[in-house]
């Protein structure tokens, strides 16, 4: 008989921006058929944009191992939870040799193969204006003409209503 082959899914955003000199967090998640093992470990490697040999970036083994040399030695820590198949990095202090591609591999015997996660990492001078930018401003002005429509509701309102009370008391005098 043929049993399935159970196999870790690993799930990153495909593409990151980010400012130079700031901080960032690598987010990496994943989902497996088996229980989290004792034995699950995370691989974390970076390829540079020349395509270079990949280079490791971060470990995981039961707790997190930083590097003891290379580029990201002292700038990159576990922002992980193992419990919530949460297996994020933060790297500190990006530069612009950082661009590239990350990748984040997990094994969780006895799931061992299945996808791994790749994140293409660019630095920028600075933000560019995206679609959440936008969408930002546009949310933002929506909510404040609709203030200003509720000011001047409430405005007019008052104004009828105090020019109601000068007829009554108009229309009393003359009675």
């Amino acid at each position: 008989a043929l049993w399935p082959v159970a196999a870790v899914e690993v799930h990153t955003s495909k593409e990151v921006d980010a400012v130079n000199g700031t901080n960032l967090r690598l987010k990496c998640t994943f989902s497996s058929s088996s229980p989290i093992s004792q034995h699950l470990s995370v691989t974390w490697n970076f390829q540079p944009e020349d395509q270079s040999s990949h280079e490791p970036v971060f470990y995981y083994l039961r707790e997190p191992y930083k590097l003891p040399a290379g580029r990201f030695k002292e700038r990159v820590t576990w922002d992980g939870n193992i419990e919530r198949n949460d297996v994020s990095i933060m790297i500190w202090n990006l530069q612009p040799t950082d661009n590239g591609t990350f990748t984040c591999q997990v094994k969780n015997p006895p799931d061992v193969g299945g996808t791994i996660g790749e994140v293409r990492l660019r630095v920028v001078q600075k933000v560019h204006f995206s679609e959440i930018h936008f969408l930002a401003v546009a949310i933002g002005s929506a909510c404040v003409l609709m203030i200003i429509v509720v000011i001047v509701v409430i405005i007019c309102r008052h104004h009828r209503k105090k020019a109601e009370e000068k007829r009554i008391e108009a229309a009393d005098t003359e009675l």
